[in-house]
C-alpha cells in the first residue's frame, strides 16, 4: 500500500515534466521558469512542511500522518488544473510538495519496523519503484490523454470555464489520491517500534543511552543533530552521494520529455508511450534487482552490502547519463534512457537500507528527513535548474538542450560515486562495533 502512495506522489510529479513543453506555451515561460516550478516551488513547503511532520512521525501514528499526507497533495494536484497563470501554477506545486514531505520519514519509519535489516534493502527497494511505476504512468497516461484531446487544446467545462488539455490532466490526476489517503488510514497497521542494537543506541561514547525510556517516545532535533554529528563521514558520504544521484536523476526526468521533443521531433503521444513503457520496465526491475541483491549481500559476509550495490549501480550510470543526450537517433537514446532507469533504480533499496541501518529507531523519521531535504532541496531542485541554465544563458539555444544535459551529468555522476565510496569506511567500522557487542 506504501508503495501504491509512493508510485502516486511520483504521477503527480513527473506529469508536470511531461506537460511542459504546452505549459511554456500558454504561459510563455522560459526553460529556467520551468524548472522553478518543478523543484523550487516543489521543495519550497516541503522543508517547512517536512521538518515537523518528521518530528511529529518520530512520536506519533505515522499511519496516519501518510494517510493525511496523500489527501493534501491530491487536493493541491487537482488545484494545479485550476491555475490560470504562471504564478497560480507555482503557488499549487508549493502545496503539493508540502502533502508529499510527510509520506517518505513516515514509510521509511514504518519499514524499518516491518522488515528485519536482512530484509530491508528488498522492502525498500520495492518501495522507491513507486518513482518509476508512478512516472510510467504518468508517461502513459499523458500519452493516451494526448492522443484524443492535446495538451495544448482548450475547452470549456461545466462550472470550471475556459480549461486546456494540461489543466484538465491535473483536475483528473487529484481523484485517485483522494480515494487512496481513505484505504490507506483504514488498511495500513502501526506496528510497535524496535529496540535498536547497543551500538546504535549510544552512538557517541560516555553518554547517556537516547533511546532509553518510554516505547512511545521521540527524540529530540538535538538528538538527531547528535547522532549526525558522531557519524558524520557516514551521512555526509552517503547522503551527498544520493544528494548528487538526484541532482542526475531529477533533471534528466524534467527534461527528458521536452529533450526527446526538440532533438528527435517526437510527438507527447509518442514520448508517453515509449518513454513510459521504458521507464516502467527498467526502473521497476532495477530495483528489485538492486534491492534483493543488497540484501544478499547483507545476509552474506557482507555486512556493509547494502552500500556496496549503490555503489555498483551508481558506477554504471555514469555512461549511460552522458551518452543518452548525444546518441543520434530516438531509438538509441531510447536505449540508453533504459539502461539509466534501470541502474538509478539499482541504488535506491540499498542507500534507504544503510541509512536506517545505522540509525536509532525513534530518530529515524527526523534523520530520514534530512535526507529527503537534501536530496529533494540541492538535488530534486538543483539538477532541473542547473540544465535549464546551461540551456538559456550558456548554450542560449532551446536546441542545445541535449549537450546542457550531457555536460551536467559528466560533472555530477562521477562525483556521486566518490562520496558513496567515502561512505563505505565508516559504516564498515560501525557494523563491526554492532556485531562484536551482540
Amino acid at each position: 500500500m506504501l508503495m501504491i502512495a509512493n508510485s502516486l506522489a511520483f504521477v503527480d510529479r513527473q506529469i508536470l515534466a511531461f506537460l511542459i513543453e504546452p505549459i511554456q506555451r500558454d504561459f510563455n515561460v522560459s526553460d529556467t521558469g520551468m524548472s522553478l516550478i518543478y523543484g523550487f516551488s516543489f521543495t519550497l513547503f516541503y522543508v517547512a512542511a517536512g521538518i515537523p511532520l518528521a518530528w511529529l512521525a518520530d512520536r506519533s501514528n505515522r499511519r496516519n500522518i501518510a494517510a493525511g499526507s496523500i489527501l493534501f497533495w491530491s487536493l493541491a494536484t487537482s488545484a494545479c488544473g485550476l491555475a490560470s497563470s504562471y504564478v497560480g501554477l507555482f503557488v499549487a506545486r508549493i502545496g503539493v510538495g508540502a502533502g508529499e514531505s510527510g509520506l517518505g520519514p513516515a514509510s521509511y519509519s514504518l519499514l524499518s519496523d516491518y522488515f528485519p535489516r536482512e530484509k530491508l534493502a528488498t522492502a525498500l527497494g520495492l518501495y522507491q519503484a513507486g518513482i518509476y511505476v508512478g512516472g510510467a504512468i504518468a508517461l502513459i497516461f499523458g500519452g493516451l490523454f494526448a492522443a484524443t484531446i492535446a495538451p495544448g487544446d482548450h475547452m470549456n467545462l461545466p462550472l470550471i470555464g475556459p480549461t486546456a488539455g494540461w489543466q484538465l490532466i491535473f483536475l483528473l490526476l487529484g481523484i485517485p489520491g483522494i480515494l487512496l489517503s481513505l484505504i490507506v488510514w483504514l488498511a495500513v497497521r502501526e506496528p510497535l517500534r524496535k529496540t535498536p542494537p547497543p551500538q546504535i543506541r549510544a552512538p557517541i561514547q560516555g553518554q547517556e543511552d537516547i533511546n532509553a525510556g518510554a516505547p512511545a517516545k521521540g527524540e529530540s532535533f538535538y538528538d538527531a543533530f547528535r547522532q549526525l554529528n558522531a557519524h558524520r563521514r557516514f551521512y555526509l558520504g552517503l547522503i551527498g552521494g544520493f544528494t548528487l544521484l538526484i541532482f542526475v536523476g531529477s533533471g534528466t526526468a524534467a527534461w527528458i520529455p521536452a529533450f526527446l521533443a526538440r532533438e528527435y521531433g517526437m510527438s507527447l503521444a509518442d514520448i508517453g508511450r515509449y518513454y513510459g513503457i521504458i521507464m516502467l520496465i527498467c526502473g521497476l526491475s532495477g530495483c528489485l534487482v538492486g534491492g534483493m541483491l543488497a540484501s544478499a549481500m547483507r545476509k552474506g559476509q557482507l555486512r556493509h552490502g547494502n552500500l556496496v550495490a549503490p555503489l555498483i549501480g551508481s558506477s554504471c550510470l555514469i555512461p549511460c547519463t552522458i551518452a543518452f543526450p548525444l546518441m543520434p537517433t530516438a531509438s538509441l537514446a531510447l536505449a540508453v534512457i533504459g539502461a539509466m532507469n534501470f541502474f538509478g533504480g539499482f541504488n535506491l533499496g540499498g542507500g534507504l537500507a544503510s541509512l536506517l541501518e545505522m540509525t536509532p529507531p525513534r530518530l529515524r523519521a527526523q534523520i530520514s528527513m534530512t535526507y529527503v531535504i537534501a536530496v529533494n532541496v540541492l538535488g530534486g531542485t538543483l539538477g532541473p535548474l542547473a540544465i535549464a541554465l546551461m540551456t538559456d544563458y550558456v548554450f542560449q539555444d532551446p536546441a542545445d538542450l541535449g549537450q546542457a544535459i550531457a555536460i551536467i551529468c559528466a560533472i555530477a555522476s562521477p562525483l556521486a560515486v566518490i562520496a558513496i565510496v567515502s561512505a563505505l569506511r565508516p559504516m564498515k567500522t560501525q557494523l563491526a562495533g554492532m556485531a562484536a557487542a551482540t
